[in-house]
């Protein structure tokens, strides 16, 4: 063996030696990424310091709201008609928008988008193969210097793959938090449009008593006339009445198909035909103010979507930080030297200085972003404070109404009515005072159903903060009997 040959033996055992160097760098990151990613696709993140662990948003959000939506592959199906209306209670309407609300659809996709990005977040950087020329046509080797093949590999230095990995971790928990927040606006939505039709319902069936009634006071008005025992007048007013109480209930019934399509809409199958909505009317949940806002500030996903985008903020800093640590880059390669006859081979490291540029833009900005984060937090909290406040105190001036008008009004009015038309008919009133008479307990009675239809839906918006899965609960009656409000009107 010539000393060219001995030459060329250990060239070629360096160079497999600095290869095998590079492709166990590479299969030892990427073991690592794919170790992180697997712990990631079963826990869904990287556990912040201070942070709640993450089983407990995954778990909650991926079992109980959208098993039924395929991860594998997007898919839309058309929603298929229903080909006979539904009457059921309220909370049924609510697992059948879990089950096929696009929504939730949609944050369960975001949540397969982030976990994605987080696998890609530590992927290591491919190695470069190349084949290169030089000197071609050269007189002394024509064929020129081949350099084949030559490889490189970036190695990334400055823990950067885990850090891109932890920023991305987080945004799978903020996707996760959406998903929950997403389910309880959709829960909250859906009681509240089913109030809403339950209400009209009863305001239609309260009209339309009062229609009845007012019927047959005209019928009695025109008996009376006949036996003038009253003025043309007197009939005209009634028949007035009578007219004014057809054209409410009448007017309340055009807003029922587009109340029982929003409805439907919300359900997330817009062509469900509903019937008339059953369940507790008369009767209200219990809420106070204090003990919903503290339970509403310890768990509501608004608040963990805030304290989470801190945590996500704060590892995104330290990721900029360390952008400026250059990675080093390893190259290789055989070289065929037409000119001499040479075989050679090749080794090469090169490293970026960071004289000019040194991240400085994108860790000021991380900074500032961290801080957004952070008075967003208070932001937050103000925010779930107003609307707690805000429904709490709807709710309870409507409860305070409906006790008012259940208890005192509504017994007086109907005696009222009552002690007219009887001395109506012992002819010690005029006619006028029964018409009176009739519309105070029309009033009453519309005034009442109004006032519970807004505690309702306040309450429903309360269980949508409080996280609610069972509801209404336990019911407060806020009605008392005729004969209990005619004893304590005595």
């Amino acid at each position: 063996m010539n000393r060219n040959s001995q030459h060329r033996h250990q060239y070629l055992l360096v160079g497999c030696v600095l290869a095998a160097v590079i492709a166990q760098a590479g299969c030892a990151t990427n073991t690592q990424t794919r170790a992180n990613s697997e712990t990631v696709a079963a826990a869904a993140g990287v556990v912040a310091t201070n942070a709640r662990p993450r089983s407990e948003i995954r778990q909650a959000a991926h079992q109980e709201s959208l098993g039924k939506s395929k991860t594998s592959e997007p898919k839309v199906d058309a929603v298929p008609p229903s080909s006979n209306p539904v009457s059921v209670q309220v909370e049924e309407f609510v697992q059948l928008a879990l089950a096929q609300n696009p929504r939730l659809a949609k944050a369960n996709f975001a949540i397969e988008a982030a976990m994605g990005k987080h696998l890609q977040a530590g992927l290591y950087p491919n190695p470069v193969v190349e084949v290169r020329a030089d000197e071609l046509g050269d007189r002394t080797g024509p064929p020129g210097i081949i350099t084949a093949p030559g490889v490189s590999q970036e190695i990334v230095t400055g823990n950067k793959l885990s850090l891109s990995q932890a920023v991305a971790a987080r945004e799978v928990d903020l996707a996760t938090l959406s998903l929950f927040r997403e389910r309880y606006d959709i829960i909250a939505a859906v009681r509240t449009a089913y109030y809403d039709l339950y209400s009209l319902e009863r305001r239609i069936a309260v009209l339309d008593e009062l229609a009845k009634l007012s019927g047959d006071a005209v019928k009695n008005g025109k008996l009376l006339l006949e036996g003038k025992q009253i003025a043309r007048l007197d009939l005209v007013q009634l028949e007035i009445e009578a007219s004014r109480f057809q054209s409410q209930a009448e007017s309340v019934r055009q807003e029922l198909a587009g109340t029982r399509k929003r409805l439907a809409a919300i359900v997330g199958d817009p062509k469900l035909l509903i019937a008339t909505p059953v369940g507790p009317f008369e009767e209200l949940p219990s809420y106070e103010l204090e003990r919903s806002l503290e339970s509403v500030l310890a768990s509501h996903p608004d608040l963990r979507i805030a304290r989470m985008s801190v945590d996500r903020a704060h590892a995104a800093i330290h990721r900029a930080e360390v952008e400026v640590i250059p990675n080093v880059t390893l190259s290789t390669g055989y070289i065929r030297q037409s000119q001499n006859r040479s075989n050679d081979w090749m080794l090469g490291l090169s490293v970026p200085v960071p004289v000019w540029n040194k991240n400085q833009g994108n860790i000021r900005s991380a900074k500032a972003e961290y801080s957004q984060a952070v008075q967003e937090v208070a932001r937050v909290q103000n925010d779930l404070t107003e609307r707690v406040a805000t429904a709490s105190r709807t709710y309870s001036a409507a409860k305070k109404l409906v006790e008012q008008y259940q208890r005192e009004i509504l017994p007086k009015a109907e005696e009222t009515y009552k002690l007219s038309m009887d001395a109506f008919k012992g002819g010690q009133f005029e006619y006028l005072r029964v018409i009176q008479s009739q519309r105070a307990i029309a009033e009453a009675k519309l005034e009442s159903v109004r006032a519970l239809g807004d505690a309702w839906k306040a309450a429903a918006e309360l269980s949508g903060l409080l996280l609610e899965e069972s509801w209404p609960g336990s019911l407060n009656p806020v009605t008392t009997t005729g004969t209990d409000s005619a004893a304590k009107s005595k």
